[in-house]
């Protein structure tokens, strides 16, 4: 199991830095903010290590430290980091006296931090902890069945909350190759690397492709597409490039989310073969409903476990004379996911290049786009669950 972290500290920004930087370790988070609470967390929670702010209203870390150590069982000793602004030598005294066994300064840096926690964990954690955690390592691919049905909107949203709301670490790669949307929807220049640099390359490692990656603001990782349409015949099918930039990418990142297009080509195939799940993203209108069955087809074909395709009905409200249980009924499956119409918004989201799960994660379109990212999460989403889900579209 990983393990579990106490942070006791009334400053909320200080409490997101932390929680975000432990969870990228693989660390569970529990929050304090204040010195009784604090107290009454590691009473019921039995964290592994506290991080324990000096100044806390009701009671002091110096306090909590001592409560701690004179109420813990023989032979139990959960590892303690002091938080303070003050570099002043009898506080660092006084914090020890008091049951501290490091001392972190404000403000740190969070490698510094981390190297404490490691070091404190490797001393007094259980020998079956595991200090941190390897990547999930989960490919899911997001096609849809045709145009405008809102797949890179879904994609490029469901990847910031997974990575900002559910502490994972993400990589999203733009597999439409010649006309990817990614730079546009991100704000991003024709002048940043892009797979191009990659595949141009001698060897495909990781290496490679952590000095090719861009970091979004949001704090996910982009892989983007060619900056222009002639250069995407540069990825080959032939020797396989995406398939093998995706297996690199799994032993990174917890999801690697990739965003396909419509043809099913050599390319394409390659990464559904790769993927863990395969999300089609449709609509109730006729068309799509042709197209989502020929695709459904063509992986009973190639032998695509049925489990593996997941449908999300985008704009499931939208009155297009083809309800949800005529269009199962046309498609002869259950729909797994339903999200409503909330059309506008989304598209002034697109238009700004400010993805709403990064800059009004509590609007509407935010919370159902987390309450998606949750459901993927948890891998709870199988044949005759549709979790209904507000709004999202493109």
């Amino acid at each position: 199991m990983s393990a579990r972290i106490l942070v006791v500290d009334d400053d909320p920004n200080i409490q997101r830095l932390l929680t975000y930087t432990l969870k990228q370790e693989g660390y569970e988070v529990i929050v304090a903010s204040d010195g009784a609470e604090g107290l009454k967390k590691w009473a019921a929670e039995s964290p592994d290590l506290m991080l324990l702010d000096v100044m806390l209203p009701k009671m002091d870390g110096y306090q909590v430290a001592a409560k701690v150590r004179a109420d813990e069982g023989p032979g139990a000793h959960v590892p303690i980091i002091m938080l303070t602004a003050e570099a002043d030598v009898e506080q660092k005294v006084r914090g020890l006296r008091a049951g501290a066994d490091d001392y972190q300064i404000k403000p740190f840096h969070p490698a510094e931090l981390l190297a404490r926690i490691k070091s404190l964990l490797a001393r007094f954690a259980p020998r079956d902890l595991v200090v941190g955690k390897p990547p999930m390592g989960r490919v899911h691919a997001f096609y849809g069945a045709k145009g405008g049905v809102g797949t890179t909107t879904i994609a490029i949203n469901t990847a910031i909350a997974l990575h900002r709301e559910i502490g994972r670490k993400v990589v999203l790669v733009d597999g439409n190759l010649q006309f990817g949307d990614h730079r546009v929807f991100l704000d991003l220049g024709l002048d940043r690397k892009s797979i191009v640099d990659v595949v141009t390359a001698t060897t495909i490692d990781q290496d490679l492709l952590r000095s090719v990656l861009v970091k979004h603001d949001s704090g996910v990782d982009l892989l983007l597409a060619p900056p222009s349409p002639e250069t995407a015949e540069l990825v080959s099918a032939d020797q396989h490039h995406m398939s093998r930039i995706v297996e690199q990418l799994r032993g990174l990142y917890d999801y690697v989310l990739v965003d396909i297009d419509k043809r099913l080509d050599e390319t394409n195939l390659d990464v559904v073969t790769a993927a863990d799940a395969l999300f089609v993203v449709m609509t109730a209108d006729l068309s799509c409903l042709k197209n989502v069955r020929l695709v459904l087809e063509t992986m009973t074909q190639l032998g695509v476990p049925r489990d593996k395709v997941q449908l999300v009905l985008n704009r499931s409200n939208a009155f297009t004379g083809i309800n949800v249980k005529n269009a199962e009924g046309a498609l002869k499956r259950k729909i797994d996911f339903q999200i409503v119409n909330e059309y506008r918004a989304a598209i002034s989201a697109l238009n700004s290049g400010a993805p709403f799960m990064f800059t009004k994660a509590d609007s509407l379109l935010g919370r159902a786009v987390l309450d998606f990212a949750r459901v993927v999460d948890k891998q709870v989403a199988g044949p005759g669950a549709v979790p209904q889900l507000a709004p999202v579209s493109s």
